[in-house]
């Protein structure tokens, strides 16, 4: 009986692990089915969230680039603005530095011009000159026609006298010689001019102008040349044109 009863409860458990077994089997068979299905499902979600995903991170890259390119913008305008205004202190600048550069090279000039009038001072007149602000004056002894008076002057390092002052006059007509001075209308009749080329301006001291024939002359005889007289007339009114060819006096004068 025993027996019986110990055959009995294992062909039980046979059973019952072959339900256990299939049951198993169908729950496999179910979940891999039910795998199966959801697959394609959970491909699509995730490929919807690399989309998101996508499409967001396009999002935040367009916002930098336009807020980059509104800052390079924002940016360049200030260092255009200060590029702008330092170039135009540069040029200032420059200006300036040449306007200086013009304004040393004249004081240089005036200087050494000062320093060479202020030597030759210091120097003594050569024998038989006079000395009178900046210049040195030769009175001649003989007398000789103005183009041979000019030379001997010329041959001293020196010209006729050029009048460029009231003083200057008055220290000639002190002189009192009737004398050549270096102005002469030789080249153009009526266009009285220095021996340097300078034209006959202002100061002049004309005591009559006879331009070409006076009543009294030749009709060839030339007045060209112009005499100070300090014989009989006034400082002012002290000079006379005569005939170059006239035997006078002359003035010699050496700039120093």
């Amino acid at each position: 009986m025993a027996d019986y009863i110990n055959k009995q409860v294992i062909e039980l458990n046979k059973v019952n692990e072959e339900n256990q077994n299939r049951a198993t089997r169908s729950l496999k068979t179910e979940t891999h089915l039910s795998d199966r299905r959801l697959r394609p499902y959970r491909l699509a979600a995730v490929c919807l969230g690399v989309l998101c995903v996508l499409q967001v991170t396009l999002n935040i890259s367009l916002r930098l680039a336009f807020y980059n390119r509104g800052n390079e913008t924002v940016e360049k305008n200030p260092l255009q603005t200060s590029y702008n205004t330092k170039t135009k202190e540069r040029d200032q600048l420059q200006t300036s530095y040449n306007t200086l550069t013009k304004e040393r090279d004249q004081l240089q000039k005036d200087r050494d011009d000062l320093m060479s009038k202020f030597s030759n001072l210091k120097q003594k007149c050569p024998e038989g000159w006079q000395k009178f602000e900046s210049s040195w004056y030769f009175l001649s002894t003989v007398k000789k026609p103005w183009r041979e008076s000019r030379q001997d002057c010329l041959e001293r390092g020196a010209d006729l006298v050029i009048v460029n002052s009231d003083m200057e006059q008055e220290f000639l007509f002190g002189l009192t010689k009737r004398a050549w001075i270096g102005l002469t209308d030789s080249v153009t009749e009526g266009t009285w001019k220095w021996v340097d080329g300078t034209p006959l301006t202002t100061p002049s001291y004309w005591h009559k102008l006879q331009l070409e024939n006076d009543g009294d002359t030749p009709a060839n005889r030339k007045e060209d040349c112009v005499e100070l007289n300090t014989e009989t007339w006034r400082p002012g009114k002290a000079w006379n044109d005569l005939s170059c060819s006239d035997n006078h006096y002359w003035i010699c004068e050496k700039v120093v």
